[in-house]
């Protein structure tokens, strides 16, 4: 597909309609946690190679932190992609839709698109990214050749350098992070942050918004009581 034919994603993503959610989310510039009781944790569920997984985890943070911001998105994606598998809620969970918490992602070094997703963008916020600047994007994604494969639902990080800049796109399927015009192969349907959400269309869709805030409220409770306070 040519780049001029996959503008019509890009101006997707720029075109929001922006609904405002009451999730009693914080809206804070970083993240606050206990370490020492996560690394506990970690350790005491999932054993000395998840710490081993989470010191390093750590690390990534920490240098990303001085970092300039797109250095903070490549070393972030990088670790994520390169140290976790992907592996389906089905398998690891038991259930067909689950969004694990940084900590159990890390934990068992293995989870689906939503969980990479999800542990990109609360190490971008810690590192020191506006979550502004952050949106969980609902893609169709298509696997394979152009034209060969059949659209399935995946979750991509958008990463947005202002208000109204075509977003950077952070993927587990495609390591190299690149603009949205250079990803014909998804489709955004709608995004979200702790702030809000977005329609990709331009149409509310409040029933799936709640349907997906709910999920997001549970990890983010979830989250809270392992020690971390998103």
């Amino acid at each position: 597909m040519s780049l001029i034919k996959a503008k019509p994603i890009v101006r997707a993503l720029l075109r929001p309609v922006f609904i405002l959610i009451a999730c009693g989310i914080a809206a804070c510039a970083a993240l606050a946690h206990d370490t020492e009781r996560l690394q506990r944790l970690i350790a005491q569920r999932f054993g000395s190679e998840a710490s081993a997984r989470y010191n390093d985890w750590r690390e990534v943070i920490q240098q990303a932190a001085s970092a300039a911001e797109v250095d903070k998105l490549r070393r972030v994606n990088e670790f994520f992609n390169r140290r976790v598998r992907f592996v389906d809620d089905q398998q690891i969970w038991g259930r067909a839709d689950y969004w694990a918490s940084p900590l159990e992602f890390l934990g068992h070094g293995a989870g689906d698109c939503e969980d990479f997703a999800i542990a990109k963008y609360f190490s971008l916020i810690e590192a020191g990214v506006e979550r502004g600047k952050l949106r969980l994007i609902y893609v169709r994604a298509v696997i394979g050749l152009p034209g060969s494969g059949v659209p399935v639902a995946h979750m991509v990080l958008g990463y947005y350098a202002t208000p109204v800049a075509e977003p950077l796109v952070l993927d587990n399927l495609v390591t190299e992070i690149r603009p949205a015009s250079r990803r014909p192969d998804l489709t955004p349907v709608f995004s979200f942050n702790g702030e809000g959400v977005w329609t990709a269309t331009g149409v509310d869709r409040p029933g799936m918004s709640v349907e997906r805030l709910a999920r997001w409220t549970e990890l983010v409770q979830r989250m809270r009581g392992e020690g971390f306070e998103p």
